[in-house]
């Protein structure tokens, strides 16, 4: 199969050939999660994106000749934080939000990455990466504090395309007295007795966070790799810094060679915060939706573009599921056409790619047997349609709930036409057909039956 592929790279800031350094090992590291909260559906996104991106690179490279890293961040100030607050343990909080991880990861269909390293059992390399920094003259210490200097290294603000100044300015720099500089960032912190830490050359202490993804990417993809994804809020700093310690700790000119960074995920046209209140985990979701839903609602917008979450967009998910459910059959495994992975391979088009599928099934549906089965496999190959039973049982249990909210509506119209209130009883049979319900009137009831 033609393996040309073109990606948008945040550090070109332009779209670009995708060439691996080794066609028979293309690697890829995606930034995990910090398990200190229940995932949200704006967390949902990066595992979506990039699980499309490596079934792609699965599909042209071949199923065992792609290392997907992603990892675990188990130690984090804010997972101290959480712990605290929540009057729990770091283990036992860590244990309980990876788990709720692994679930969501299940839930959206994502297939299990080749490595999911946690930043726990990678001290000794953090540490042995900290001693390097140092001794090449790109840290320092202070009070058992362990900083990169950044005005060591001429590239940085490369990826984010701005300026020491630019990025003082706009960005979320910690503020300590320990630094040089204030864009200097934490290499290794001193632990509190009561706080997680670990035996060091600088004294007991634990990891920054910046530096936990370097040493982990390099342990299971090497100094240099092909592809680092992320949500866009990750470019600076952790990117920024990911790349300044990794190409100066190991004498590189550079770290991973494409950048792909996805859009933010707003809530009704406002952005998710706590303080507002619009934050959805994904755990809560998966008690009305089906993953499937969630994952063609995910893939609906392109993945550099925001992605507003609402409740359009999850019926129309659902209704085009649905239609697509009606044309399902086990099918055995075959290779997908060149045409239909072609908006895939130009930067995850995947709108373009949902066009396609639409236009399929169109045609599978006339009754053209070959046609179907392309169809079938072109779902695949973004995860869908690969569960019947789950489809048909999220039915029901829909049918369930919406049966009781179409008597309600029935009999609220029935109310509104006995006190001749017609124009509300045209609105309520309007909501019961956006909701896919046909009502009839026959002598004195009403019948109901869906779409």
């Amino acid at each position: 199969m033609n393996k040309n592929v073109n990606f948008f790279n945040t550090l070109s800031n332009k779209k670009e050939k995708f060439v691996p350094l080794n066609n028979n090992k293309v690697g890829m590291y995606v930034c995990g999660p910090t398990v200190y909260d229940f995932p949200h559906i704006g967390n949902a996104r990066p595992l979506v994106v990039f699980d499309v991106l490596f079934r792609l690179l699965k599909s042209l490279y071949g199923e065992n000749k792609v290392t997907y890293v992603r990892n675990i961040t188990d130690i984090d100030d804010k997972i101290i934080e959480s712990s605290k607050k929540n009057k729990t343990t770091i283990k036992k909080l860590t244990k309980t939000i990876t788990e709720s991880f692994h679930e969501d990861c299940r839930y959206l269909n994502c297939l299990k990455p080749t490595f999911e390293p946690k930043a726990t059992e990678h001290i000794k390399e953090m540490i042995n990466m900290v001693s390097n920094l140092l001794k090449n003259g790109h840290a320092y210490e202070n009070k058992k504090h362990v900083y990169f200097s950044v005005s060591s290294f001429k590239k940085y603000g490369k990826l984010s395309n701005k300026n020491s100044e630019q990025l003082v300015a706009g960005s979320r720099v910690e503020v300590s007295k320990y630094k040089k500089d204030p864009l200097d960032f934490v290499l290794w912190k001193p632990s509190d007795e009561e706080d997680p830490g670990w035996d060091s050359p600088w004294g007991r202490g634990r990891p920054g966070w910046h530096l936990e993804c370097s040493a982990m990417s390099e342990k299971f993809l090497g100094k240099q790799f092909d592809i680092h994804g992320g949500g866009l809020d990750l470019v600076f700093p952790h990117h920024e810094n990911e790349i300044a310690q990794s190409c100066c700790a190991n004498r590189t000119e550079n770290f991973a060679n494409y950048w792909l960074h996805n859009g933010f995920v707003t809530f009704d046209k406002e952005k998710m915060s706590k303080s507002v209140g619009n934050i959805v985990t994904i755990n809560k979701l998966s008690k009305n939706i089906n993953g499937e839903v969630v994952r063609l609602a995910l893939l609906s917008s392109h993945y550099k573009q925001p992605l507003d979450w609402n409740e359009k967009l999850i019926k129309e998910s659902q209704n085009t599921l649905d239609k697509w459910y009606g044309q399902f059959e086990k099918i055995s495994s075959e290779d997908l056409k060149e045409d239909v992975l072609k908006p895939l391979k130009e930067d995850l088009n995947t709108p373009e790619y949902i066009a396609k599928l639409h236009s399929l099934f169109d045609e599978s549906t006339k009754g053209d047997k070959s046609t179907k089965v392309k169809f079938l496999l072109a779902c695949k190959q973004i995860g869908l349609l690969e569960d019947k039973r789950s489809w048909d049982n999220f039915k029901k249990s829909k049918a369930k709930i919406d049966e009781n909210f179409i008597k309600q509506k029935i009999k609220d119209r029935n109310r509104a036409r006995k006190e001749e209130n017609y124009k509300l009883a045209d609105t309520l049979r309007k909501e019961l057909e956006d909701n896919g319900v046909i009502i009839e009137d026959k002598q004195d009831t009403t019948i109901w039956k869906y779409k």
